[in-house]
């Protein structure tokens, strides 16, 4: 099969598309034809290197950590899931990638909604994961506002949206030429940076109850303070949380409590109450652009590649 892949850490410049080995379900997974595969900061940044204290990487390595697609293996002891299936879902999370290729191995998935196209769904599962673990820890609850830090990214509209599905009142910061667009989703707007504690008052005369920081622009003294109780801020993005006392949230190797999202995700998609906003797509070969644009960290929604 052909994959995007990478020989060494570096900046968008070391991907490569290329013909490699196809990968093959094992017990509890499927395999997909891959049609369309998000890219997420955390792609940039085993790209670049930045985690490799953490997280290592085997050479050559294929990025992309969730993708849509349809079924053409099915694991050992996989039921409820055939073949010509259209699902969508995340690579197994050992790999650290894996889904940027013609073929793809899956460890959690849930059926595309009707109402998604490839697209959509191809860069839903990794925010759906986030979004669903980020409520879990923050425990929120109908009735509570929730502030989410970086708002208009694809963590923050999806972690939003559920968010309201649940019955919380959500604020978002964003850049001013974003406002319109959060308004859209039912979040209401406020600008981010310095003082955001006084634009936030009338907004929310009774405070703010938890917190998310999905932007990572170290804004996390002043979010604590906002909360009142570093227990109730998570972050995403900022990699100095420890020292704010605040929770930092990433996958972690084996059953995520954010799996079980990406079926409810896809119930309320079906209803229209779930949508993936696609800030752009690019074709395979283009992946390094993907990349770049992902890097800016201005992207309004979500970041695609397709696969032909």
């Amino acid at each position: 099969m052909f994959a995007v892949q990478y020989h060494r850490y570096g900046g968008s410049e070391v991907l490569c598309v290329e013909e490699v080995e196809e990968p093959h379900a094992g017990p509890g997974q499927v395999r997909i034809v891959v049609r369309a595969t998000g890219v997420t900061p955390v792609d940039c940044y085993l790209r670049s290197g930045l985690l490799r204290d953490i997280a290592t990487l085997d050479f050559p390595h294929i990025p992309g950590m969730d993708a849509a697609g349809i079924v053409d293996e099915v694991g050992e002891g996989v039921t409820g899931t055939a073949v010509g299936d259209e699902v969508f879902g995340l690579v197994p999370f050992v790999n650290q990638g894996g889904a940027a290729a013609q073929y793809a191995v899956l460890e959690a998935w849930a059926p595309k909604p009707r109402s998604w196209s490839f697209e959509e769904a191809g860069g839903a599962a990794g925010n759906i994961d986030t979004a669903t673990r980020v409520l879990e820890a923050l425990e929120a609850a109908e009735g509570m506002t929730l502030l989410i830090d970086g708002a208009a990214g694809g963590v923050g509209t999806i972690t939003a949206q559920l968010a309201q599905a649940r019955g919380l009142t959500v604020i978002g910061t964003a850049s001013e030429g974003n406002h319109g667009f959060l308004d859209q989703l039912g979040v209401v707007p406020v600008t981010y940076g310095a003082g955001l504690a006084d634009r936030l008052a009338p907004l929310a005369p009774r405070g703010v109850d938890v917190v998310l920081d999905a932007a990572g622009k170290g804004s996390l003294a002043e979010l604590v303070a906002i909360a009142g109780d570093p227990h109730r801020v998570v972050t995403i993005a900022d990699f100095d949380a420890d020292r704010h006392g605040v929770r930092f949230s990433r996958s972690e190797a084996g059953e995520s409590p954010g799996w079980a999202g990406l079926p409810l995700a896809a119930d309320l998609a079906d209803q229209d109450r779930l949508a993936v906003p696609l800030h752009a797509v690019f074709p395979l070969k283009e992946a390094a652009t993907a990349h770049d644009v992902s890097a800016t960290g201005h992207a309004r929604g979500k970041i695609v590649i397709t696969v032909p």
